[in-house]
């Protein structure tokens, strides 16, 4: 086994993925915007000087390389990695970074050996997922996903809306994804009803109550917009008994996991008009198949799992949370981001 000594540099395993359904990156356009290459490091190291004479980075493709990169290295940053005989494989590593903000394909965290740290980039796509929150609800509001079906059928009918302001946002899920959309409709006059976990405050939102309470709120949404992450907690809290609570002029909003929402019952209340319409950025297999039931389902907008992620920004904007991260892993001090792996986030 190798010995590290106080010299010797810091040693960095990136795995990059391409892009191939079933998996992240799904397809080509994503491997090209989230491939992390010698040219983004040298760019993000230019002003430190500092971090860079300390450390190294290994570039590799899926797990090309893993095995015999990662002896050696003690850090690992990637957004996903085979997790058996970590410890034996990987005997110097001491964090892992995932380069997205959700971790549950990385769940249950058995696998983590004491002392792991293990941190997410929750945080950076928070301006981007803002602006697509304000999009679609202002699409809902606007009844777009009906406009957009009216098309496809060749029926011009005319669907008038009112402005959004004094109308009930339902936001499950008041992290940085969620509460960025907030903060971009309070200036509109909404009300945003946000629930969270432990009742705390959160910018933009009008009302906070905790998840105990999620049903009191429900029947009063004029849109449920959902933002959690998958965790054993969340896992079909949509369920039919909740989607029977809600107006059938309520519209829903997805760019969280899958998971939470019970789609075959979406699709079935979409199709007999009991919800108004539904936007749905994120599946549990992408791309969806091509004789999936969504793409026939009225009223439904679907997005190839894009309202958070920046054109060509996303690799530098990893980067720049990593290296604030890596300045303090030097320092020896407590890193941000970290996930619970109890809790899974």
């Amino acid at each position: 086994m190798e010995i590290l000594t106080e010299n010797k540099k810091i040693k960095i395993h990136i795995k990059n993925n391409h892009g191939r359904a079933g998996t992240f990156p799904c397809d080509l356009e994503g491997e090209k915007n989230f491939t992390i290459t010698q040219n983004h490091l040298e760019k993000v190291l230019e002003n430190e000087p500092e971090i860079k004479k300390k450390v190294e980075f290994f570039i590799d493709w899926d797990e090309d390389n893993f095995n015999s990169s990662m002896t050696n290295s003690e850090i690992l940053l990637t957004y996903d990695f085979p997790t058996t005989n970590l410890k034996k494989i990987a005997p110097h590593l001491k964090w892992i970074h995932c380069t997205a903000a959700g971790v549950e394909h990385l769940s249950p965290f058995n696998w983590a050996f004491d002392g792991l740290i293990i941190t997410n980039s929750s945080g950076v796509h928070s301006k981007k997922a803002g602006e697509y929150g304000l999009m679609s609800v202002l699409m809902l509001q606007n009844h777009m996903p009906k406009i957009i079906t009216n098309q496809k059928n060749k029926k011009f009918v005319s669907l008038f809306s009112n402005p959004i302001k004094d109308r009930n946002i339902v936001l499950v899920g008041t992290g940085s994804l969620g509460s960025s959309m907030a903060k971009l409709l309070k200036p509109l006059g909404a009300n945003v009803i946000g629930v969270n976990k432990k009742g705390n405050s959160v910018e933009g939102c009008s009302k906070i109550i905790t998840i105990e309470k999620l049903d009191t709120v429900l029947p009063e949404a004029d849109i449920l917009y959902l933002a959690l992450p998958e965790t054993p907690e969340t896992k079909n809290l949509i369920d039919r008994k909740r989607l029977d609570l809600l107006k059938s002029s309520c519209g829903i909003v997805n760019i969280g996991r899958q998971s939470v929402l019970d789609y075959e019952v979406l699709c079935e209340k979409l199709n007999k008009g009991e919800i108004a319409g539904a936007i749905l950025d994120v599946f549990t297999q992408e791309p969806i198949e091509n004789n999936s039931k969504f793409w026939h389902t009225p009223n439904l907008v679907i997005t190839p799992h894009v309202s958070s992620d920046d054109n060509g920004n996303y690799v530098k904007m990893t980067l720049d949370l990593f290296v604030k991260n890596l300045k303090l892993f030097i320092e020896k001090k407590e890193l941000i981001n970290q996930i619970d792996k109890d809790l899974g986030y």
